[in-house]
């Protein structure tokens, strides 16, 4: 099945978005390489809304979730959204979404608009390839209802995950675990400080994921801490990172799996990671709504924005760190 994309250019770097995806972004490719894993597993299809993302659209690329990310019914004390069922992945990923190409002098941007299904909002997200190479983010969402609209939201970008890669994570930062796979992971605390996890007879190290076990996988939550401004991956000699205001970007969700999880009867576990900015926690909504005390509100008619930046660049002896790839 054929799609048709928009496609960003600047600075050596490439952005394919797809609109019948859900708007999704299947390639981010600088530095000569291609950042985003693929699903070869699943084929690209139309998506089906309230379908299981994780059997039919789990492609790889980078979606965008809200307003969960898992599925669930909310709370029936919640108002006017009370017993709501919510979608695998949230909405946006299978609608297909308003494209707009703008042309502006430092370059051209992609802007994506969804309209809410089961709640009242409209949700934007404008992607831009700066001539340094840069992908430059702005999302908005707008309560379009009458009362209090209750959200999480999740980037979910998926990328490599391999023997070279390192997280770069703000240190002694506060996890809270949402789910792990794996007798690897026996006895995990449910919260600990970044980058060490207390399993039940050792101490695991997770800025190497590589090296924690053979096989495993888990979803974690991290408090981004006052000041913090960038998460980043590492792999070999080149780094991808993520920059944020921490004033409105409050977690990052941090999904490895290495070896351990697929949906798929039968299937070869993957081998990806996600690290994934997020506003609210953890990926059920109703759960934000509960224990977890992570849900993120917004006035009836009010909208909410905040920008996120994507940088690839060399590391090491012979790279400069200040300096973003150019070519």
């Amino acid at each position: 099945m054929t799609f048709g994309f928009a496609e960003l250019h600047g600075g050596g770097t490439r952005v394919r978005i797809v609109p019948g995806l859900g708007g999704k972004i299947i390639s981010l490719d600088a530095l000569g390489r291609e950042w985003l894993w693929s699903n070869d597993a699943i084929p690209l299809q139309d998506p089906v809304d309230g379908a299981s993302y994780v059997e039919t659209g789990d492609t790889g690329g980078y979606d965008e979730c809200f307003p969960t990310i898992a599925p669930c019914h909310l709370p029936g004390g919640i108002p006017t959204f009370g017993g709501l069922a919510l979608p695998d992945h949230g909405e946006l990923w299978a609608q297909r979404p308003g494209v707009a190409i703008e042309t502006h002098p430092d370059g051209q941007r992609a802007v994506c608009r969804w309209e809410g299904r089961r709640m009242p909002y409209r949700f934007t997200r404008s992607v831009q390839v700066t001539p340094a190479g840069s992908v430059t983010m702005h999302y908005s969402v707008t309560n379009a209802g009458a009362t209090p609209l209750p959200f999480v939201w999740s980037a979910h970008p998926v990328f490599h995950l391999t023997s070279l890669t390192r997280l770069d994570i703000p240190h002694g930062a506060r996890v809270r675990v949402w789910a792990q796979h794996g007798e690897a992971l026996r006895g995990m605390a449910s919260e600990f400080r970044w980058p060490h996890a207390r399993l039940e007879k050792r101490l695991a190290d997770l800025t190497v994921p590589d090296q924690v076990a053979r096989h495993f996988a888990c979803k974690l939550f991290i408090d981004v801490p006052p000041g913090a401004t960038m998460a980043a991956i590492e792999d070999g000699d080149a780094r991808i990172e993520v920059a944020f205001d921490e004033r409105t970007v409050t977690h990052i969700g941090l999904w490895l799996n290495k070896r351990e999880w697929t949906p798929l009867k039968r299937g070869k576990p993957y081998l990806n990671l996600v690290m994934g900015p997020c506003i609210g926690a953890p990926d059920s909504l109703a759960d934000a709504l509960g224990e977890w005390r992570g849900a993120q509100w917004l006035a009836p008619g009010s909208t909410r924005s905040w920008p996120l930046t994507w940088r690839v660049r060399r590391v090491g002896p012979a790279a400069s760190p200040e300096t973003p790839h150019a070519s």
